[in-house]
């Protein structure tokens, strides 16, 4: 008999021996794969993965949260705000992009979903790192429903990112790592 587990986009999370900000930062292979989850959703089973999407530094992303269950969901993401843009009962469409509101949409770091509804944020992707985007809810956060969008750039530069301090603590394959 298998355990419960939550996924996003069919894949639940796991948490890697190592940081992924760390592995990022010093290049340590086999820790995270790039778009190791797909942007939308598919069919199929759900499976285990440290599961990273990429996105490119200054690029606006939609996101859409589909809420197919009976219970409310919270969903946050760390190191932005973004715009609530639109949300409703159903299964959301492109069609639905109709009803975003562009005007003065309000900007949160956490969102809810409804019951059988959807809801769609804009996200401005102006912080370059590693960022989580997970269930508010802690059952649903602890068994797999996050993922870690990392927002990136070629350019190496100080208004992107800061260096990380030679005192941060290094742990899994990033021990012995020096800036």
């Amino acid at each position: 008999m298998g355990k419960r587990r939550y996924a996003v986009n069919r894949v639940s999370y796991i948490n890697s021996d190592t940081p992924l900000k760390l592995a990022d930062y010093f290049g340590i292979p086999g820790i995270f794969s790039v778009d190791s989850i797909e942007s939308s959703p598919s069919g199929g089973a759900a499976f285990l993965s440290t599961s990273v999407m990429s996105a490119n530094l200054h690029d606006f992303l939609e996101i859409v949260f589909q809420n197919d269950e009976i219970t409310m969901q919270s969903w946050h993401l760390d190191g932005y705000d973004f715009w609530v843009i639109g949300y409703g009962n159903d299964q959301w469409t492109p069609a639905k992009r109709s009803l975003y509101n562009l005007d003065d949409a309000l900007t949160r770091h956490t969102v809810q979903v409804y019951p059988k509804s959807w809801t769609a944020i804009y996200v401005s992707l102006d912080n370059q790192g590693m960022w989580n985007m997970r269930s508010a809810i802690w059952e649903r956060q602890y068994l797999g429903q996050q993922f870690y969008l990392r927002v990136w750039t070629q350019v190496h530069s100080l208004a992107n990112e800061y260096e990380i301090p030679p005192n941060a603590l290094r742990c899994g394959k990033a021990i012995g790592i020096r800036s």
